[in-house]
């Protein structure tokens, strides 16, 4: 018999992110591209050559609107 918690964890959909919504992904004007701007191990950053971002654990959601919301 599954416990109540075993099947919350069944439930779980894997969060999907995009880099180009992140706070560390940003414009590098010395290689012309942008980039990930983290320190990221030689795992790390395998995973984000090969675009397998999903479970990327830095993903920090940059919202550009945040500090105008504030002044208002």
């Amino acid at each position: 018999m599954e416990s109540g918690r075993g099947r919350a964890e069944k439930k779980k959909k894997a969060v999907t992110v995009s880099c180009e919504d992140c706070v560390y992904y940003d414009y590098d004007e010395y290689t012309d591209d942008f980039s990930c701007q983290m320190s990221l191990d030689e795992d790390e950053a395998v995973r984000f050559l090969s675009k397998d971002t999903s479970a990327c654990p830095y993903y920090k959601f940059y919202d550009e609107y945040k500090f105008v919301r504030k002044q208002n």
